[in-house]
């Protein structure tokens, strides 16, 4: 499917088969094919079909990359068509893994929301708020919507703002604000016979439509590539022209966190990094009709790599392992630089 398809012009079928398809060409990408596939199902309303590819990717023998994610999704999906009870406790166990990325996260908590079940979804808001961005300095833009998503659900509870809520707004760069798009009376303000208020209605609206159009028109992150050091080695060995590109390893490194952070100072979202191997490369370069010798295929295999959902977000928190593979947390290893 083609980023720019309409959504109203996707056979979501016909979609979830080609990815399963494509899954089975790359068993390594297999997993963030296989949830794309998944998410094709439950647009199409074949809910029991993807369930069955959430069973597939949990009771895979190789280990998943993001189980907790998997496991959320999952549990979204059962409520939607009666399963409440296993739904909860999918939930409750995704919420004692206590995992790192904020997606899961987000996903139970709005299953909950979805369903009423609005304490306990402020309180899986929190939690992963609690987890995640306690002593973070900048939060991730990938932890936005864990914070935007307390703050929706603060409102509809009467809470008073907090920290965390002022910062929601702050992160929040829409023309209208958090507070107005959270404000539980807005649904009544769409049964109104009164065209200013209608009117009002619309233009927020439209404001919400454009912030998930922002999410959405990156479908993958920027991404940056990253060689493992015995790779880049193997790498520049076979093909010496590409030791112009990559002068030594530690460059290499710096180059990418630089690169990165120069990306984000001038306001670009949703970046990250792909991991290269020489295999995989010398098989896009064939696929490609083009020498791996050629440095200009190295910034389309990078983007190829983050549309089959091979990127890692950036930044990591600072707690979490570095990118580079170092075995040391970021904030001690690339995060400490600038």
């Amino acid at each position: 499917m083609r980023p720019d398809t309409p959504a109203e012009n996707v056979d979501h079928t016909a979609e979830a088969a080609r990815l399963e398809r494509t899954a089975g060409l790359y068993p390594e990408d297999a997993e963030a094919l296989l949830l794309r596939a998944a998410a094709h199902l439950e647009l199409a309303g074949d809910r029991p079909a993807a369930s069955t590819l959430y069973d597939r990717l949990l009771s895979a023998s190789a280990g998943l990359e993001n189980p907790s994610l998997v496991r959320a999704l999952k549990a979204s999906n059962l409520w939607e068509y009666g399963h409440e009870a296993e739904a909860r406790a999918i939930i409750e166990g995704v919420r004692t893994a206590s995992p790192r990325d904020p997606a899961p996260w987000v996903i139970v908590a709005e299953a909950l929301e979805s369903h009423d079940e609005l304490e306990a979804a402020h309180e899986t808001f929190t939690e992963g708020a609690r987890l995640l961005l306690t002593d973070v300095p900048e939060p991730p833009y990938s932890t936005h919507p864990l914070l935007f998503g307390r703050h929706r659900v603060r409102r509809m509870l009467g809470l008073a703002h907090d920290e965390w809520d002022t910062l929601a707004d702050t992160l929040h760069s829409m023309p209208v604000s958090l507070d107005e798009l959270h404000d539980p009376k807005r649904v009544w303000s769409l049964g109104s016979d009164n065209p200013a208020e209608l009117e009002a209605e619309i233009l927020r609206l439209r404001a919400e439509l454009g912030a998930y159009r922002e999410a959405l028109s990156r479908p993958f992150p920027v991404a940056i590539l990253h060689w493992p050091a015995d790779e880049l080695t193997e790498l520049t060995e076979a093909y010496p022209t590409l030791a112009e590109e990559y002068p030594s390893y530690e460059a290499h490194l710096a180059t990418i966190e630089a690169a990165l952070r120069e990306l984000a100072s001038s306001g670009t979202p949703n970046l990250g990094i792909v991991t290269g191997t020489v295999p995989s490369y010398e098989a896009f370069a064939a696929s490609e009709g083009t020498s791996p010798a050629d440095a200009t295929l190295l910034p389309q295999y990078a983007t190829t790599l983050a549309a089959r959902g091979r990127a890692a977000a950036w930044p990591p928190d600072r707690s979490a392992a570095c990118w580079c593979g170092s075995g040391r947390v970021y904030g001690e290893c690339h995060g400490t630089a600038g």
